[in-house]
């Protein structure tokens, strides 16, 4: 199935739409996720003469890394959305070519009547990460000594840290 809208099939009004897409089909290098499931994507898609407005959510899964254990954990994503796009200008014309009012942010912009819907879920996917992720609340991480999983294994290693900037203080208490 096509990541493309192709607005000329909508010729105002309000049309609806309902699109399922596999997950590798989503992902793209770099990405700080990865698409695990299929991804669902229900809209309203409202066109007023060059505006056209997606109302809708996308529902998935995608993987992401722990930030303690360094682990793949899944996270399950069900994000509503609500999109403005306006045409653009020229060839190349992006969000940051055109001076946007505060009315205007969350606005983007297609290029020949196409709206790439494989973009529009990745921002939601970008959107719903959380700021720190973590596999479960208490992950207790890798060992700074051995690199072993805490979650999985204990060991013996000592762990203390020692604020280098007090050793000169130290250095005075022991004379």
């Amino acid at each position: 199935m096509s990541l493309l809208l192709d607005l000329n099939r909508f010729r105002g009004g309000v049309d609806r739409i309902e699109r399922r897409f596999e997950a590798g089909v989503l992902g793209q290098p770099g990405d700080d996720f990865q698409v695990v499931t299929p991804v669902s994507l229900e809209a309203e898609v409202r066109k007023d003469a060059e505006k056209v407005r997606l109302v809708g959510r996308v529902e998935g899964a995608i993987e992401l890394t722990c930030s303690r254990c360094l682990e793949p954990f899944p996270v399950p994503v069900n994000v509503p959305f609500d999109l403005l796009f306006l045409p653009a200008v020229g060839p190349e014309t992006t969000s940051e070519d055109r001076e946007l009012g505060e009315e205007d942010t969350g606005v983007s912009f297609y290029h020949e009547d196409v709206i790439d819907l494989g973009e529009v879920i990745r921002e939601q996917f970008y959107l719903a990460l959380p700021m720190k992720p973590l596999c479960r609340e208490d992950c207790a991480g890798l060992c700074p000594v051995c690199g072993i999983n805490k979650n999985r294994e204990a060991c013996s290693c000592e762990s203390t840290w020692v604020d280098p900037r007090m050793e000169p203080l130290r250095r005075l208490k022991s004379e």
